[in-house]
């Protein structure tokens, strides 16, 4: 079958309100999404109804500090059960927002930019000894299987590395173009449906297209303001 030709499940409207207060950037949704991340909270294929981005500063992340079980604790204290949860080093008031649309299929990016860790994909290990990473966070409007999920994950990723390659940005470690961060966390939702989802998000597909362009769109922005803001 051509992925390009397939028939799309319908569109389902979830709203999704957003909320900056303390340090925190929370995307609710008011139906539980399906969601795959690697996040240290909530991350692997989950059923979902937050995702929430917490601002940390050194005093945060102390050497004794186990940052999953720190985050899981403010979360819950915040009531966000069935979040995915994400840490970022990032002003969160600078958050980036933008979507794309085509074909009756809609993505919405949500993204945080630092890159004071820029790294390239293949760069020896280290640990960094400065902070800085791309926490996005892309919701599709359309039901999609599991599988079709994990191939718009993939897309997504693709996406954030086209726009740091041609922003320029140089790994910290090789000097080599760098592809993100050392620490770098996609989280890709859609709609939930007792109908069978989508089956493809690839690249001959309007949902890989517009997760595509919503992310690249987002995180050059992110990337541009890094730029004019850090040295």
């Amino acid at each position: 079958m051509n992925a390009s030709a397939q028939l799309l499940p319908a569109p389902l409207e979830v709203t999704l309100a957003l909320a900056e207060r303390d340090r925190w950037l929370i995307a609710s949704f008011a139906e539980t999404v399906r969601a795959c991340s690697w996040a240290i909270v909530g991350g692997g294929l989950a059923d979902v109804r937050h995702v929430a981005w917490l601002e940390v500063r050194n005093g945060d992340l102390r050497p004794s500090v186990d940052p999953a079980r720190m985050l899981t604790e403010r979360l819950h204290a915040r009531g966000l059960h069935f979040a995915v949860g994400l840490l970022t080093s990032a002003n969160i008031a600078h958050y980036i927002d933008d979507s794309a649309e085509q074909g009756g299929v809609t993505a919405r990016c949500l993204a945080t930019v630092g890159l004071g860790n820029a790294l390239r994909a293949g760069d020896p290990p280290w640990l960094a000894c400065r902070i800085g990473t791309i926490n996005t966070m892309v919701y599709i409007d359309t039901p999609l299987t599991d599988e079709a999920l994990l191939e718009a994950s993939a897309i997504a990723t693709e996406a954030k590395c086209a726009a740091v390659l041609e922003a320029g940005v140089r790994s910290r470690i090789s000097g080599r173009p760098a592809t993100g961060t050392g620490t770098d966390c996609t989280v890709v939702a859609c709609a939930r449906s007792n109908a069978r989802g989508a089956p493809y998000a690839g690249k001959h597909t309007a949902i890989g297209s517009v997760v595509g362009g919503a992310v690249e769109s987002a995180i050059a922005e992110g990337v541009r303001r890094w730029k004019e803001t850090s040295p």
